[in-house]
């Protein structure tokens, strides 16, 4: 039988004391928590496992005692012995080291049934040899293994399940390593008595030298107060004012959430809930979620701030304003040249002329509509650049998304012809398709959605034969067009996708949770190492635990803050069968939103 004894590494050079902790329930184990120290009244040390049993909820008590010989303490170890009887224990364990050694030597007192102190002899390293002996003795043996472990770490540390998922109580109990954890987790307010207390009671552990605090720290939480219910307010009057019977009309609610900004702005009121709750985090998951979120909104905030401090420096809005509308001009010409070339023979190619001419004209007015919409609206380009670059204390990520919107209205023009081209060509897809079962004798049944045999008469495979001559033969001159304004669409979507994918990254990134995993490693465990630290002859064999952190792609998937995700929800396959029969792309919407 294997005794293993999680010792932390605060205590080697403790005064000697008295051992308090907790056993580990189902495994034969036991972690040592603090040494209080001779000398102390028996009375007031159960009063105050008590109190701390009360405030951590972990079942603490006296494990035993730790003797440290000194020259004015003799007799120590026999006096510790005996308090066995004052703190009646199953196991009492008297831990002891010797001056000039690494090793620490510990015997196990058991309890009979009648209550009576029976000495457990401890096996260690000379005594491997005469197990043969010892066995015939018919004595049991136990060996004994300390794990030393840095309180301060272990205590801040968050164990993490090496599966994903996080283990059902009632089916998978915590492990042994895991409930160690959660002990040194959970007795926090032993660590709180330290030296420069006026209590009766003095004790070695990881604070025992002075409470580690910041006053930055202390003056945030009491800052935060006020600040949460100021948040709070002003949420309150937004959601009034978003609650409004006039937002709720269809053609509003039906454009905000087409617009990148209202999407951001409602994601960010949502952020903005979560961090305003007065209710502490109910977990680690919980608090790494809201700690995510305001570094978040704080790196968002201050690359907003970078760049209104550029755009209202050197006069960059005026610049920007007097470049766009011959950029839009030099768009527009370029498109006009686009199918002027279509409208006679691109690259060879025989079109039918009639389809040709009329297709060609008829977005040449569109083009011509879009350079007088552009012309008209160019006096107020820069006021609405001026004060739509203000939306930038917002937040970098409010700037990206009127800027998408931006490129939306200024490449409608695009997206009407993509359109147009789309439903022309899909229009004339699903008229072969559905001539083409006509020449087999098939219909589509649109009950049970299936192909089935179907008898047609010579009236219906006339107009059948003719109906699929005009569209096979029209197909070439659609195609061409829409190839051509899919190639232009396919850019803007590419453009807005980078967009899409730069706000989703700023708001979805676990910056506090690498930036932990950078600085502090410890405080995000996979698990633990163990490596020989003392092996000395005579004395227990002496481990030391280590914390192995978690992997930083680990951490980025499991840390990763929920958002409406702009990456594409079809695979490639799907979306190269949405363009090849016309059907309309929007590659950052998900896959159930309705797309047209």
């Amino acid at each position: 039988m294997v005794l293993k004894i999680f010792f932390p590494q605060c205590c080697n050079r403790a005064d000697s004391g008295l051992l308090v902790g907790r056993w580990i329930a189902g495994h034969d184990s036991a972690v040592v928590l603090a040494v209080i120290h001779y000398p102390f009244i028996p009375g007031q040390v159960k009063q105050y496992i008590q109190q701390m049993q009360a405030q951590s909820g972990v079942e603490l008590s006296v494990l035993g005692s730790w003797s440290l010989p000194k020259d004015d303490q003799e007799g120590m170890e026999s006096f510790l012995r005996d308090l066995s009887t004052i703190f009646p224990q199953e196991r009492w364990l008297q831990i002891s080291r010797q001056v000039g050694k690494t090793g620490f030597t510990c015997d196990i007192l058991n309890r009979d049934q009648n209550g009576r102190e029976v000495q457990q002899k401890v096996k260690k390293k000379e005594d491997e040899k005469t197990d043969g002996e010892a066995g015939a003795e018919g004595e049991e043996e136990e060996k004994v293994i300390f794990v030393h472990y840095e309180q301060r770490k272990v205590m801040l540390s968050q164990l993490h399940p090496i599966e994903n998922g996080v283990p059902d109580p009632k089916t998978d109990p915590p492990s042994e390593l895991r409930q160690m954890f959660q002990t040194v987790a959970r007795s926090h307010p032993l660590f709180f008595l330290d030296k420069y207390d006026d209590g009766p009671l003095k004790s070695t552990h990881w604070q025992s030298e002075g409470r580690e605090a910041s006053i930055i720290v202390e003056l945030l939480k009491q800052a935060s107060v006020p600040l949460c219910l100021l948040i709070s307010w002003l949420l309150s009057i937004w959601t009034w004012i978003c609650n409004i019977r006039i937002f709720s009309l269809y053609p509003l609610r039906f454009l905000s959430s087409k617009l990148s900004t209202c999407v951001q702005l409602s994601y960010r009121t949502e952020h903005m809930r979560t961090l305003s709750s007065p209710k502490p985090a109910a977990g680690h998951t919980q608090f790494m979620r809201k700690a995510n979120i305001l570094v978040s909104f704080l790196v968002d905030v201050a690359l907003g701030m970078l760049l209104i401090s550029w755009l209202y420096r050197d006069n960059h809005i005026p610049m920007l304003a007097n470049t766009l509308v011959p950029a839009a001009d030099h768009v527009a010409k370029e498109l006009e040249e686009l199918l002027q070339w279509l409208m006679g023979a691109p690259a060879g190619l025989k079109m039918n002329r009639a389809l040709d001419q009329v297709l060609g004209r008829f977005f040449l007015y569109h083009i011509h509509l879009w350079i007088s919409y552009i012309h008209l609206m160019s006096p107020f380009i820069e006021g609405i650049l001026w004060y739509g670059g203000l939306s930038a204390c917002l937040g970098l990520t409010f700037a990206l998304s009127l800027l998408s919107d931006m490129v939306a209205l200024l490449t409608f023009h695009i997206y009407c012809f993509y359109v147009y081209g789309a439903r022309l060509y899909c229009l004339k897809i699903y008229g072969l398709s559905s001539l083409w079962r006509l020449f087999r004798g098939k219909k589509w049944n649109v009950l049970r959605q299936r192909v089935d045999s179907c008898s047609y008469d010579l009236d219906q495979l006339f107009i059948g034969t003719l109906l699929f001559t005009i569209l096979l033969f029209l197909l070439p001159t659609t195609a061409l067009y829409y190839l051509v304004f899919t190639l232009l669409r396919l850019g803007v979507v590419l453009f807005q996708g980078v967009l899409h994918l730069s706000v989703d990254f700023i708001n979805s990134f676990p910056l506090f949770a690498v930036g932990l995993r950078v600085c502090r490693p410890y405080r995000l465990a996979e698990g633990v190492k163990f490596r020989v630290l003392c092996d000395e002859p005579g004395t227990a064999l002496h481990l030391l635990m280590e914390i192995n952190p978690l992997k930083c792609s680990t951490v980025v998937q499991t840390y990763r803050t929920p958002t409406y995700s702009c990456y594409p929800k079809d695979s490639w396959a799907a979306l190269v069968k949405k363009l090849f029969v016309g059907e309309l792309i929007y590659p950052w919407r998900h896959k159930t939103t309705k797309t047209d």
